[in-house]
């Protein structure tokens, strides 16, 4: 049985897309990842794109859609919306267990060509993490507890929240 994994933000064009490709190039076969967006920006920020290639993950059938649009009903669902500039997260009305990984948006950095290029490093990063530490996790024994896997799920975002804001 797949397990249906949705990253979910606003726009879907920057984080969700890179959540989704990452996931889903790390994960086992019976794990897939979908993302979505609750006001879909409509395309795939053209970075998101070039930094998923440079890092040999691919982008093949991405693309920015609605949540009211999902191939499958997710078993889980992570938000993936950022504090930055006061951004207001989506809430998913669906099923599933739900968890929040705040990332800031690369699409609204500024600055110079590099600068844009680290927050979407960051960014890829941060999200590369945060799937890396729940794809270690025993994913056979935890899809039968769902509050288990909940609480693993909590606990991957509150341990590296603490990692990345006491350094």
């Amino acid at each position: 049985m797949i397990m249906n994994v949705l990253f979910l933000c606003t726009g879907n064009s920057c984080r969700s897309i890179l959540a989704e490709a990452v996931f889903n190039h790390l994960a086992p076969d019976e794990w897939q990842a979908m993302s979505a967006g609750s006001k879909p920006a409509g395309q795939v920020h053209p970075q998101s794109l070039v930094l998923l290639e440079s890092e040999g993950i691919s982008t093949e059938g991405l693309f920015s859609k609605s949540w009211d649009s999902l191939p499958a009903a997710p078993d889980i669902v992570i938000t993936v919306c950022g504090n930055a500039a006061g951004e207001a997260c989506p809430v998913y009305l669906g099923t599933g267990l739900r968890t929040h990984r705040g990332v800031d948006d690369p699409a609204i950095a500024t600055g110079s060509e590099d600068e844009i290029d680290a927050a979407f490093m960051h960014t890829y990063r941060t999200l590369r993490s945060g799937i890396e530490a729940f794809l270690a996790l025993p994913l056979n024994e935890l899809r039968r507890n769902t509050s288990a896997l909940k609480a693993a799920l909590d606990s991957i975002v509150n341990l590296r929240f603490i990692q990345h804001h006491s350094g």
